[in-house]
């Protein structure tokens, strides 16, 4: 009785792991992409975010008004000079594809660096490094370190940029947006990957 117990469990956990594998339990609905070929080859999609309407959370020392309200930064030292915020992310249409962290260093403690890592449900999730100082004073241009599912075989690079909003007479608007611009490929040597980003890439 027992023996037929413990082989009914191992069956039921086999039978459920090859379910949920063949037949997945969330079909995810997956927004049509919106990329442009590049000079080079590769695929350029355009991303932004509205400030302030997309940010969902902002963490930093001394913050006066966290995001959400009564949010509570780390008091160590090691923290003083890291900026943590989670965006939603939208693309060239308007439309919220998904969401996206940037975690900024800049103190004497950590290395000054920008991280961005985003995740688009039915797409994947892909994870850029780039200098904390804009390459032209207005653009940071890092470079693709990882990313999974279709963003797993690509090479590239991304770009951040701030736009401030220039129409006055909308009220509504938002104050201004972050601007992504990534050029990713199949295959990308390094030689094209370190000329991209001295060119500024995009």
């Amino acid at each position: 009785m027992l023996k037929t117990l413990i082989f009914g469990f191992l069956v039921g956990i086999v039978g459920t792991v090859a379910a949920a594998y063949y037949v997945p339990v969330v079909d995810q609905y997956r927004e049509s992409s919106v990329i442009s070929v590049s000079p080079n080859g590769g695929n350029t999609e355009l991303f932004h975010i509205n400030i302030p309407t997309d940010r969902i959370m902002i963490g930093a020392p001394k913050q006066a008004e966290p995001l959400p309200p009564g949010l509570q930064w780390p008091v160590e030292e090691r923290f003083d000079g890291v900026r943590v915020e989670l965006f939603k992310v939208r693309n060239a249409r308007e439309i919220v594809i998904g969401v996206a962290s940037r975690m900024v260093a800049d103190s004497d403690q950590i290395e000054d660096s920008v991280e961005w890592a985003f995740h688009i449900p039915a797409r994947g999730t892909f994870y850029a490094v780039m200098p904390a100082q804009p390459a032209d004073g207005v653009r940071r241009v890092g470079a693709l370190r990882a990313g999974t599912r279709e963003f797993r075989p690509m090479q590239g690079v991304v770009s951040e940029r701030w736009v401030p909003n220039t129409d006055d007479d909308d009220v509504d608007a938002p104050d201004g947006h972050i601007e992504i611009v990534t050029s990713f490929v199949g295959t990308f040597s390094d030689d094209i990957t370190e000329s991209a980003l001295a060119e500024g890439a995009l």
